[in-house]
């Protein structure tokens, strides 16, 4: 059985770790880039993740995992099983799906399953990795070298929450709501606009200058690797209080409010900022909600928008030849100013 490196084992990174339990929380937040230099974690807390949440319900039988309650999409074998009432259920993880950088436009859509054609000459589907990430996580290392044409695609499922193939006489629609999560080191290239604004939270990782802090991190890794299913029962129950979080918040999160006056901060600070579009405020709404959930708090408030800010607007600025200070620096100094 293969271990993946305890969530609570990972030293440091805080702010990476809260974005990704925040998009944990509420899949709405719209996912989680992490930027940074090589080795610092990014690619482990992303699959530290799937260890950490708690499984869901899905039709039975069915390649989408389609979620059984009532009005949620559907795909073409679930929606008459759903409208018929009682339909059969059962428990399955929610996905983590790894999307390669040399992955075929087939191999990510889905297409004509050759071997179903050639043995019994029918025209079947053979789903692809947004079937699987469905409801789940799609997690792309190095998302800044994606090719373009599989760029455009994500941003058009990722926009419509729906993925359609039409291709060899197939004719398929079947929902792809996930997760996107992506990391890469901004020294290789960088991302496509496009894309970027899909993210609901970026978040910069840099390599520890805490001497203490590098020492630890060694350690852990290299008991880790000696030991992986000692050293993860060594986590299991410090993970546990974390599933639990996780489960309370995603129950509670539609339930919090968010103040009009907290509103208001939050629309005062993207114009501060001068954000285009109202992406940024709804992103900056739903991670201060979702940590609210998480922190068990019983509403929003200013102290929430502030440690949310960050991740849900830095990557949204225009560059301003004016300002040579980083994204992280111009948000903090709007912070002060707008929640002074």
């Amino acid at each position: 059985m293969r271990h993946s490196f305890p969530f609570s084992a990972i030293v440091g990174q805080e702010e990476m770790k809260h974005a990704i339990l925040v998009a944990a929380v509420d899949p709405g937040v719209g996912g989680v880039l992490v930027f940074g230099d090589r080795g610092t974690g990014k690619s482990t807390a992303v699959r530290a993740l799937a260890a950490l949440l708690p499984k869901m319900k899905a039709m039975a039988g069915c390649a989408y995992g389609c979620d059984p309650e009532p009005g949620t999409p559907s795909c073409e074998h679930c929606a008459p099983l759903k409208a018929a009432g009682h339909p059969k259920t059962i428990q399955r993880d929610v996905p983590v799906v790894d999307l390669p950088l040399g992955a075929t436009e087939d191999r990510v859509v889905g297409a004509l399953d050759l071997e179903r054609a050639l043995s019994e000459g029918v025209k079947a589907f053979e789903p692809g990795l947004l079937a699987r990430a469905n409801r789940g996580f799609l997690y792309i290392d190095e998302v800044n070298l994606l090719e373009d044409h599989l760029v455009d695609l994500l941003i058009d499922v990722a926009a419509s929450g729906e993925n359609m193939v039409e291709r060899e006489g197939l004719s398929i629609r079947h929902p792809a709501r996930f997760v996107l999560v992506g990391s890469g080191n901004p020294e290789e290239g960088e991302l496509r606009p496009q894309l970027l604004d899909r993210f609901g939270l970026a978040v910069n990782v840099s390599t520890p200058t805490d001497l203490t802090l590098r020492i630890e991190v060694v350690k852990r890794r290299d008991a880790f690797e000696r030991d992986p299913e000692g050293f993860t029962a060594q986590w299991r129950k410090e993970d546990e209080k974390i599933r639990k979080r996780l489960v309370a918040a995603r129950k509670r999160v539609n339930e919090l409010s968010v103040p009009d006056d907290v509103l208001a901060r939050a629309a005062e600070l993207c114009m501060a900022l001068g954000t285009d579009g109202l992406r940024g405020e709804l992103a900056l709404m739903r991670a201060a909600r979702a940590l609210a959930a998480y922190e068990g708090d019983k509403a929003v408030n200013e102290q929430h928008l502030r440690r949310m800010a960050a991740p849900a607007l830095g990557h949204r600025l225009r560059r301003n030849p004016l300002d040579d200070a980083g994204s992280g620096t111009r948000v903090a100094r709007a912070v002060e100013e707008v929640l002074a």
